[in-house]
């Protein structure tokens, strides 16, 4: 069974889903990989959904930087050992592909991990929003390259106010 709810986010419609333990995924309305509903799938209002809307609101409200949230993707080895690694990038930075190919322990898989980053199931929470070209273009997103560059300012503008905050 997979359960799912709707969230309304400034980037639009989100399409929350679970296991009934585990986040399983968080899809933008939209975006490449969207996933159809079969069956299988039952709209609900568990308790882990009302958490994931409440720290999405705070991140999108700039009262938080870090989700606390039981994750569970649904991917090859690879691609959980991609985003494991991007759930380290800090608030607000951003890493080339090429750095993160560095990090799974393997420099030449720059596109295998540009293409674990672009079926990232659970966006935001697991920030491949974060992962950028080389040359600090804003290839590829899943959801639109508008988002991905929503959310890089959206995270800047709050690092910024907290470096204000500091002076």
């Amino acid at each position: 069974m997979i359960y799912y709810q709707w969230f309304t986010s400034p980037l639009g419609q989100v399409l929350l889903t679970s296991n009934g333990q585990s986040l399983t995924g968080l899809h933008l309305h939209g975006q490449k990989y969207f996933p159809n509903r079969t069956e299988d799938w039952q709209e609900s209002t568990l308790d882990l959904f009302v958490q994931v809307q409440e720290q999405l609101t705070e991140y999108f409200a700039h009262q938080r930087q870090q989700f606390d949230l039981p994750l569970e993707p649904q991917g090859t080895p690879f691609q959980k050992q991609v985003w494991q690694l991007l759930t380290e990038i800090p608030f607000g930075q951003t890493i080339s592909y090429g750095t993160l190919a560095k990090q799974t322990g393997n420099p030449t898989a720059s596109r295998a991990v540009g293409a674990a980053n672009g079926r990232n199931p659970i966006a935001i929470v697991v920030p491949c929003h974060r992962v950028i070209a080389a040359n600090g273009a804003l290839t590829g997103y899943a959801g639109g390259v508008d988002r991905k560059q929503w959310l890089l300012r959206h995270e800047q503008a709050e690092v910024g106010n907290l470096l204000g905050s500091v002076v």
